[in-house]
């Protein structure tokens, strides 16, 4: 995990420097609490969530993949990340035949700083 100062500056929610845009994933979700799951953005691995926890990423404004591990392949949304904005998105776990699966959404900002203040930054 993240330092608790790290933490407490992204709560913050400031919008990100000049020419980049700020993402948001978190977990936190009653369902399958004990499962870790892989996020990646681009193509390129953030890390694996646990219940009650989120990354922040830098991003650079255009098209971006996000996608996250599921029971029987990737889940991904696909959305443009405009300068001086922030993008919150909720990974949540579904039920799946033999192991949880996972999904990603985009959330509204109210909604996702709410949530995100309910959880801890992981490095």
């Amino acid at each position: 995990m993240a330092s608790k100062e790290q933490d407490a500056a992204l709560k913050s929610f400031q919008a990100p420097p000049e020419n980049n845009a700020g993402l948001y994933i978190y977990r936190n979700t009653f369902a399958g609490q004990g499962l870790k799951k892989t996020v990646s953005l681009d193509g390129s691995v953030i890390g694996e969530t646990a219940n009650k926890t989120y990354f922040y990423k830098m991003l650079t404004p255009g098209q971006h993949t996000l996608s996250t591990e599921s029971e029987f392949s990737d889940n991904a949304i696909t959305f443009h990340a405009d300068a001086g904005k922030n993008y919150y998105v909720q990974q949540f776990i579904k039920m799946g035949v033999f192991v949880g699966g996972a999904n990603l959404e985009v959330v509204p900002e109210s909604e996702g700083k709410k949530e995100i203040m309910q959880c801890e930054l992981a490095k």
